[in-house]
């Protein structure tokens, strides 16, 4: 099987390539996580006329089209320089409205989320930190033709900035009980408060519901039937999130490289000792591992394979094992300076940091595969 990208996915790469060493430099990305909203509106909405933003949203929506595979390239490239946005949050929103919305939700929600004109969110996570069905606690009560929101979730990705979050709340009292809904960002009794994390090029906000009522043309599928499709969209954030940190962990090997060229000690430049060779060879090795693990399972969820979720599950464990290391060892090669402001390398460790428990652990992750294999 070929797992290699098409020309068109190369000479893709190469224009996102060119377009944020133009306008996303890291002196950049400082300046753009500092901000308020913690992305760049206008670089956002630039993004979104190249028709990257709708990459994946069905041409008849005013997308473009394109499978996952040719999401994987665009995300390698905001990851190697961190830029700043809610793309993949946006992605996630998408693809539920287009796998699991009525026509009328996709006519109405697609193609503002392709032309960038609209952000989404997907509200999972709650006090439980469970990913499961069971983890969820909000619940859903009907109330006449409507549905009463009540609870709170939290570390929700780029849900401040979100005009429409994918929410998940429980229906019933069985365990796998679950639904899904549209809920929008102005809606009377939706309390949303930004939260402040580690990596600032990564925002999460509090979703708190008080009584939020929707109407039933608000809800993705039948009530109580959305556990396999949040079992799906937490394997598409998993594989989102690691082809970005597979981006980001090349280029912390690319500066700590540079670096190791660069700064003498003793009389020598520190890339010549063995303590400093052998672990950027192990990153390396180590990158390139979950590479190729992400790259199958991208290829896996773009076709609907039946292996899709153990081939998220084992990319996303190695990830979550390797990614945070990356960043550890490329502050460690640099020596004291890596702690400090100045220097970029100390961002890609918050990065690895960030990624590492987003979507799911290694531990998560690994007990999933257990499951699958029947252990």
């Amino acid at each position: 099987m070929n797992f290699g990208f098409t020309e068109e996915q190369e000479l893709l790469r190469a224009e996102v390539r060119k377009f944020l060493d133009q306008n996303a430099s890291l002196e950049e990305v400082r300046r753009i996580a500092e901000t308020d909203e913690g992305f760049d509106r206008a670089l956002w909405n630039r993004m979104a006329e190249l028709g990257w933003v709708g990459l994946t949203v069905p041409e008849v929506h005013g997308g473009v089209g394109l499978d996952l595979v040719t999401m994987l390239v665009l995300l390698e490239e905001t990851g190697r320089t961190l830029f700043p946005s809610p793309l993949v949050s946006t992605v996630i929103a998408s693809q539920a409205i287009e796998r699991f919305g009525s026509e009328a939700q996709q006519a109405k929600w697609l193609p503002g989320l392709a032309d960038g004109s609209k952000i989404g969110s997907f509200a999972l996570i709650e006090a439980s930190d469970d990913l499961r069905p069971q983890g969820v606690a909000l619940r859903g009560k009907a109330d006449g033709d409507a549905i009463l929101l009540s609870g709170t979730k939290t570390l929700v990705p780029d849900g401040a900035v979100a005009d429409v979050h994918v929410v998940v709340f429980r229906s019933g009292d069985a365990a796998d009980a679950i639904s899904l809904a549209l809920v929008e960002k102005d809606t009377d009794g939706l309390r949303t408060t930004a939260l402040t994390t580690m990596d600032l090029t990564k925002r999460t906000a509090r979703l708190d519901f008080g009584d939020v009522r929707i109407g039933r043309d608000a809800l993705l599928g039948e009530t109580g039937t959305a556990a396999n499709a949040v079992a799906w969209l937490v394997d598409l954030g998993a594989a989102l999130v690691t082809a970005e940190s597979v981006g980001a962990a090349e280029n912390a090997l690319a500066i700590t490289t540079q670096f190791a060229k660069e700064r003498v000690q003793f009389g020598e430049v520190i890339g010549r000792f063995q303590g400093v060779k052998h672990p950027l060879a192990e990153m390396y090795v180590d990158i390139e591992s979950i590479r190729s693990l992400v790259y199958y399972a991208f290829w896996a969820l773009s076709e609907g394979d039946p292996d899709a979720a153990r081939a998220v599950a084992r990319a996303k464990a190695l990830a979550s094992e390797v990614i945070p290391g990356v960043g550890i060892d490329g502050v460690q090669l640099h020596g004291g300076v890596g702690y400090t402001w100045e220097y970029d390398i100390q961002l890609y460790l918050k990065r690895g940091k960030w990624m590492r428990p987003i979507f799911g652990d290694a531990d998560h992750h690994y007990e999933r595969l257990a499951r699958m294999g029947d252990l």
